[in-house]
């Protein structure tokens, strides 16, 4: 939704907090305002910069990778066996769309 024209309106109705992940989505660029731990909005478009980030869960995480995608600038994201608990081979999924995407080992 950063991407959009206008404001969006996010509501998780599960889990309290879900959405805490935006915070990192503002560092980069984003304009997003947490409503209540359940509601954000969000103000589009925007431009992203690329940051270190740090993977807090399978959701936000996989939320992080397109971000980085779409931001200006080399990131990276750390804590990544979050990610892949939920997407296999993630990197080689994005590679076959033409994204510049790689797994770095440290």
């Amino acid at each position: 939704m950063t991407q959009a024209n206008g404001s969006s309106l996010i509501h998780e109705t599960i889990f309290e907090g879900r959405l805490f992940y935006t915070d990192m989505l503002n560092h980069m660029g984003a304009n997003i305002i947490m409503a209540d731990p359940h509601r954000v909005i969000v103000q589009g478009p925007t431009k992203l910069n690329a940051s270190r980030l740090i993977s807090p869960d399978i959701r936000a995480g996989i939320a992080l990778v397109i971000a980085a995608l779409i931001a200006k600038g080399q990131s990276v994201i750390e804590n990544i066996y979050q990610i892949d608990r939920g997407y296999e081979e993630i990197e080689n999924r994005f590679q076959k769309l033409g994204a510049d995407i790689k797994r770095i080992k440290n």
